[in-house]
Order: structure tokens, then sequence, then C-alpha cells
């Protein structure tokens, strides 16, 4: 590294609720570096690029699984909750890893998968073989019905009933996602005892925190209830999209088990605990998940990740609820990740990307929050376009072209623009790079000065040293639409932050008097207005 670059990194302090605030760094595994020629990324790669995530001046790095898996949902279904799959490496590959990024003042969260295991996993093979064995009732297991139709009609995620016939038990077993992802039936005690066995060995190798994976998908109505129909209205690709899901999910026992999970998150100082929300019903959920002392830290929904448009309205919507009332959790917001299109290409709509990815950036870092980032959006980088006969998305590959999957969004991340496969890998990577990628490349925009790159470095940067930022409130304004406008307010301290969402240039600006402290996109210096896709922070001379 130059002393420029170890002037880049920034060491969070050592307290408590460093995670409130923070930008957090998410890596797809899979995607990021391969170390070994196999065209899949690793540990070992992850570590190696480790410079230039601490570069950007982010708290910490959310890893997506890399545990034992048959890779079906690409380590969503997890066969061994306590060792590293070997196309990523080893747990001496994750030891040095976690002990490089700490060198760095890098948190390193992990996910932890607890609503299903893969078909796979010890547990489950054991629990399949009768009804009466140790681990018999650890997963969700049911008879049929007289005519041997499934117990309810719940729908699966990614199409078809949630229900698979096992011959070996002669029972249907329940699974809300893949066949070869089993419920995990959390209402039994042993079973969260040996999901916190597990939390406990990451903790003690010195993770530093859990992204809880569709944490709402956990437990299940006993009584096997069927899901109501769903309200007329909406798109409608999947059997799952044509039901109220009150009953294969969104349990109030879920709330219990997290308190579980806080306490003995509690005995390791400085931990932080994220729960993933999805659904129509999210909002009651997060706020749920994380009220008081004793629930996890922080929610992570999907306002933004499945909104098709930008706009002033959906900023409202998602951060209203948040207003920091007494006993109220704490959101994380991100705009794009390995599940969603990158926000470039789904919001831009024919207009400039890089103009789009600039106000989006300024936006993200702007939101009062917990901020994710997720891998090549420090670039700008464009939903990669991935033909059919690449697809390895199963969800993708179901209902294509209807939706066009998680693909596009989990191409390798292009580190040099001048090599095969944008020195991602030696040999041709799990997922093809798209071409538009390569240009946009780390090593390019390392340097250009005028970058995306550099701009979030700059970006990230001004929010960790804007307390109002990191930590204030937020207070919309009233702005014609396309405009955006909000304050973030700390103590004596007042920014006034506004964005131009729309297509057309716009003449209006925030009453008052205001110093700016960060802009992009603005065609004029003079103050008489906001271009397209622009924004700019300012500090206020008076309320």
């Amino acid at each position: 590294m130059t002393g420029q670059d170890s002037e880049r990194i920034f060491k969070p302090a050592d307290t408590a609720d460093w995670w409130r605030g923070a930008v957090i760094y998410q890596v797809y595994p899979r995607s990021f570096a391969d170390t070994n020629g196999d065209g899949v990324g690793d540990l070992a790669g992850i570590t190696a690029h480790l410079d230039h995530i601490a570069s950007l001046g982010v708290d910490a790095v959310w890893l997506s699984p890399f545990f034992t898996s048959p890779m079906k949902d690409f380590g969503y279904d997890v066969a061994d909750y306590c060792d590293v799959d070997p196309i990523f490496g080893t747990l001496a590959d994750f030891d040095r890893l976690i002990a490089r990024a700490h060198d760095l003042g890098l948190r390193i969260i992990t996910d932890l998968v607890v609503a299903h295991t893969s078909d796979r996993h010890v547990w489950f093979q054991q629990s399949r073989q009768s009804r009466t064995g140790a681990r018999a009732d650890w997963f969700v297991w049911a008879d049929a019905k007289d005519d041997g139709s499934p117990p309810s009609n719940w729908q699966s995620v990614f199409g078809g009933p949630a229900w698979i016939w096992d011959a070996r038990r002669g029972q249907y077993y329940m699974h809300n996602f893949l066949p070869e992802q089993p419920q995990l039936n959390l209402h039994k005690a042993a079973v969260q005892d040996a999901l916190l066995d597990a939390a406990r060995f990451w903790l003690d190798r010195g993770v530093d925190g859990f992204r809880f994976d569709a944490i709402n998908f956990a437990m299940h109505d006993p009584a096997l209830t069927d899901n109501p129909p769903a309200p007329p209205g909406g798109r409608r690709t999947r059997p799952f999209d044509f039901q109220s899901h009150v009953h294969n999910q969104s349990q109030p026992g879920i709330v219990d088990f997290l308190a579980r999970v806080r306490a003995l998150m509690d005995r390791y100082p400085g931990r932080f605990s994220v729960a993933e929300v999805v659904g129509e019903a999210a909002e009651p959920e997060m706020q749920a998940f994380t009220a008081g002392e004793t629930r996890l830290n922080s929610a992570y929904g999907f306002s933004y990740l499945y909104a098709d448009e930008l706009t002033p309205g959906l900023v409202r919507r998602a951060n209203t609820a948040w207003d920091g009332a007494p006993g109220q959790g704490w959101p994380s917001w991100a705009f794009s990740n390995h599940d969603a299109p990158r926000a470039v290409s789904r919001w831009s709509h024919g207009r400039d990307p890089d103009r789009f990815a600039r106000m989006a950036m300024l936006l993200l870092i702007a939101l009062r929050g917990n901020v994710f980032v997720y891998q090549g959006e420090e670039l700008g980088l464009p939903q990669a376009e991935v033909p059919f006969e690449r697809l390895v998305d199963p969800e993708a590959i179901a209902n294509w072209p209807e939706t066009l999957g998680r693909d596009g969004a989990r191409t390798p991340m292009p580190w040099r623009a001048d090599v095969p496969h944008a020195g991602f890998s030696t040999v041709e990577p799990w997922l093809p790079v798209d071409p538009r990628h390569p240009p946009l490349a780390v090593e390019r925009q390392e340097v250009d000065a005028a970058s995306m790159l550099h701009l979030t470095r700059r970006l990230i940067t001004m929010r960790k040293a804007t307390p109002a930022l990191r930590l204030g409130a937020l207070t919309f304004r009233d702005a014609p639409a396309p405009l955006l406008a909000f304050d973030r307010i700390l103590g004596d301290e007042v920014l006034t932050c506004v964005f131009n969402l729309g297509h057309e240039a716009s003449g209006w600006l925030p009453g008052g008097s205001f110093d700016r402290i960060e802009a992009v996109n603005l065609e004029r210096d003079d103050g008489t207005g906001l271009a397209p896709l622009s924004g700019l922070i300012g500090r206020r001379r008076s309320i």
C-alpha cells in the first residue's frame, strides 16, 4: 500500500455501538476474487483485496455464505454451519482473513441462515430416517391429507408447493425455498440451542456480527393453517405471489428466539446483529425484531431493493417509520445486493448511468441508519447481462424471461481492464464478465481522480466526519416532485440534503442560507438550481 492508501484506512472506535450509522461493504465471495484458478472466488481472494475495501473507509464487511454447501442455492443451503466449503478454502483461510481485516480496522459480519439447512446436512439426514429418532422433529414434517395431497396450501418462494413427499418417513417435509432447503423447526428448543452453538463457534473465532438471513421465514404455524389469497393487484409471476403469507412465516415466537440470540451476543462486547426481513408486510416485523435492548440491533429491509423506481415518495415511505422514537431499533439500507438487480440499471430508466450512480451514492450516504454498499457499487457497475445458457440461479431459470433473477448482480468483480476476465480469475468464471464492466475496473478508476471510486471514498469520509449524517435525525422538507429534500439534525448542526431525481432541471432550492459541503452533478455552480440527477448537502447557517 502507498502512503496515500494508508491514509484512507479508518480504524473505527472500539465502542459497543460502533455499528450505529456505520457503512458496511457486502462481499459476495463467489464473485469477488479467484486465487486458485477454478473460476470461483474464494476467501484468499477476499483477503488479497481487503486493502481496497479498507481504502473506501467503511466500518465493516458483510460476507455472504462461505459455509459447507452443495451450492443448490449458492451457500444459503448450509450443510455444515461450522466449516468452510472447500470451494472457498479452509478455516485457516478464514482465520487469516479475519486477522487481516482486524489489522486494517475492518470488522467482519457473516450470514447466519437459521430458517433452513441443506438436505445434505446431517441433521436432516438423521431426521428423515424415522419419526422417532433424536432429531425426528428438528424439521417440519406432516402427514398427507386423506387424499394424499400436501398438508397445507403453502407455496415456496422458488415455485410450486412448499411440501415434498419423503417415502422414508411416509410424510411431507416443508421448504419455503428450494426442495433442497428443508425448513428447520425453530419451535424446538434443541434446534435453537444448536443454532446458537453455531453462532458461538464463529463469535469465538472473532466474527464481529451476523446478518440473519430471511429471519421472518424462521417459524411456521404449527397448526398448518392454509394461507388466505393475496389481495387483488400486483405482479404475479409465481404461485407464491397469490397468497398472503401469514401462516408459513412471520410467527410471534421469532421474537423470543431473537432475544436468545441477543443474550448470547451481548456476552461478546461490540458485536452487531441485523435481521433480513422480506415481504409485503416487512416494516412491522423489522420494528418488532429490533425493539428495545433485548432483540437485534438493526433490520435490513427491501424497500429500495425491490423498487422499480427511485422517487421522493419511496424515500419518505421507507424512512418515515424510523423516526428514532424511544425503544425503536436502527434501520439498515441498501440500494443493491446479491438478490436484486443493481440500482443503476433498475432506476436510471435510460439516463446517464454514471450520473445516476453518483447521485444515488450521495443519497445513500445521506440517509439515517446503517448503509450497505454492495461490491461494485463503488464503481458504478450496471446490472450484467447474462445469456440464458449461462444462467445458474434456480429462480432465474424457472421464471425466465418474466424475472431476470439474481445472476446479473452476481457476476465477477472487475479488477483490471486489460487482462482476461477483468482480473477476477485466470480461467472462465462461473458467471461471465459483462463487457461493460472492464472499463469500470478498479485499476482504471484508481488513476482517475474524477472517478466514481474516488467519489465514493470522499462521500464515506464525509459521512464518518459528520456526526449529523451518521447519527442525526432525519426530517423531510416540502419540495416539488421529483425533488427530494430533508434535513439531518444533531444538536445544533443542521444539514440540508436536496436531490433532483427527475429528468429535467429544476430552479427550486430550499430557503435559508447554507454552506455547501458536498455536491454531485451540478452543472452550474451559482446556486441557482439543480440539474437532473444532481444532489447537494449543505450546512445551514441558520434554521
